[in-house]
């Protein structure tokens, strides 16, 4: 059994599939989760990382400020770019903490400038994977960035039923009517995605231990 903290996450959905394959997985947020709380720790990512020795650590850091899809608000020469400076400033912090505490280190995030980033400055193999490739039939390109741990591998691949819906429902996501709940539905993980995550990279844990 390893032990494992979900950075930002209050669903529970990525913690829950690890404690399912017998893991001590934990989730943080600086909200409550809607998951149970016995596993819970609210309050700054900074702390719960802290707080005690990880195996790993995946990281779902705030995307709003960094997402290729904000350029027209937060891209160079707009109105709000320093807001992304700034997020990018805070997320390599965040990830060096990481780094310092767990030998295993994921960073999530949809398609984003930080990728870049964290290739060149921090040495992470960064990977694009899609829903469909994870038994969803939508299209959300999302990225990880890996330290310590192989890409993930699709699991049931559903482009071809993907592909014959209407774009409205295989870009979900995109087209969202807006709403107070929106940003809340936006940010739903994938079960598929987290299980692919709590199988494989749950099973290089446990094997490495044995392997030492």
């Amino acid at each position: 059994m390893k032990r494992i903290l979900v950075a930002c996450e209050y669903s529970a959905t990525i913690r829950d599939a690890f404690r399912a394959r017998g893991h001590d997985a934990w989730s943080n947020d600086i909200l409550e989760t809607e998951g149970n709380p016995e596993w819970h720790i609210q309050g700054d990512c900074h702390d719960a990382i802290k707080s005690r020795h990880w195996d790993m650590i995946i990281l779902n850091v705030p995307c709003t400020k960094m997402a290729l899809c904000g350029n027209r608000h937060y891209g160079r020469g707009k109105p709000l770019h320093h807001e992304r400076l700034a997020a990018i400033d805070w997320t390599l912090e965040t990830v060096r903490l990481a780094l310092n505490e767990a030998q295993c280190v994921v960073l999530e995030n949809p398609a984003s400038v930080i990728f870049p980033i964290l290739r060149n400055d921090l040495g992470a193999h960064v990977q694009y994977v899609q829903p469909w490739q994870f038994g969803h039939p939508e299209q959300k390109k999302t990225g990880l960035a890996l330290w310590g741990l192989n890409p993930l591998a699709e699991t049931s691949n559903v482009y071809q039923q993907m592909i014959t819906l209407p774009i409205s429902q295989r870009e979900r996501i995109f087209y969202m009517s807006p709403g107070e709940h929106r940003g809340h539905l936006r940010s739903k993980f994938y079960t598929g995605f987290a299980d692919a995550m709590a199988s494989q990279w749950g099973d290089f844990l446990s094997m490495e231990r044995q392997a030492a």
